[in-house]
């Protein structure tokens, strides 16, 4: 039963909603983007934790003094579970975006969603369209926002910390925004283990900033990989055996 609440209750909110998103949009395009921006963190902030209220899991979140409260930022999460969006969307502390497979834009109201919390759809397929969604990211990181990115480049599904791309560091070597490493332990058993919502605990540790500036450009590419998932790990509790990077 908590299983269907929750989700009818994320659902109807989403649907309930888009009045709000209506106003965002309309905002954004009357240029009052930053007003938007903070407008829809907050209905966004407010959903998540409502959400992850209604799932009875019992949350411990460490470090946000760590998270820089103006410039770009990189949040680079370990992705274990659907739900891990939600729990940064909750207590990230800022607006904040992500990329999203372009398949979701065939979903219809959750498409705009995406996008009006800023939201980029990547077709991976075509390299060109790809470059220019991460364009965009760098674009809006240089702005002094904030986006999301989860370097294994698929959820783990409690398998542990898996090999990190560095290909999906390009938002941050290029906008040279502040890593902020999220580690984030129990969301695979919160719901993707058995498919139930299942009441646990959840631990968030928000690490110390990476400056990514402060790293040589020649060897970003595979130092940052290697040592944000060090970082990942080490806070996760998992071992991170070899480099953990793939080309």
């Amino acid at each position: 039963m908590r299983t269907v609440l929750c989700f009818v209750y994320a659902a109807v909110a989403v649907v309930g909603l888009v009045p709000v998103a209506a106003v965002a949009l309309l905002l954004r395009a009357a240029g009052l983007g930053k007003a938007m921006a903070v407008m829809v963190y907050r209905v966004a902030q407010g959903w998540a934790k409502s959400i992850i209220a209604m799932t009875g899991c019992r949350m411990t979140v460490t470090g946000r003094e760590n998270i820089p409260r103006e410039g770009g930022v990189c949040f680079v999460c370990n992705h274990s579970s659907i739900t891990d969006i939600l729990v940064l969307l909750a207590y990230a502390g800022r607006p904040v975006g992500f990329i999203a497979k372009k398949e979701l834009l065939a979903v219809p109201v959750l498409n705009m969603w995406i996008s009006v919390i800023g939201g980029l759809f990547i077709d991976r397929k075509n390299p060109r369209k790809a470059l220019a969604t991460i364009n965009r990211g760098v674009a809006r990181l240089k702005a002094g926002g904030g986006m999301i990115i989860f370097p294994e480049g698929s959820r783990s599904r409690g398998r542990g910390l898996q090999d990190f791309r560095p290909g999906a560091f390009k938002l941050a070597t290029q906008s040279e925004a502040a890593i902020v490493p999220v580690a984030i332990s129990g969301t695979y058993d919160l719901f993707e283990k058995t498919g139930r919502v299942v009441p646990c605990p959840v631990s968030v540790v928000f690490c110390e900033p990476v400056r990514v500036a402060e790293i040589p450009e020649a060897d970003r590419k595979m130092v940052l990989a290697d040592r944000v998932r060090g970082i990942i790990g080490e806070a996760c509790g998992f071992a991170a055996a070899g480099t953990g990077v793939t080309g």
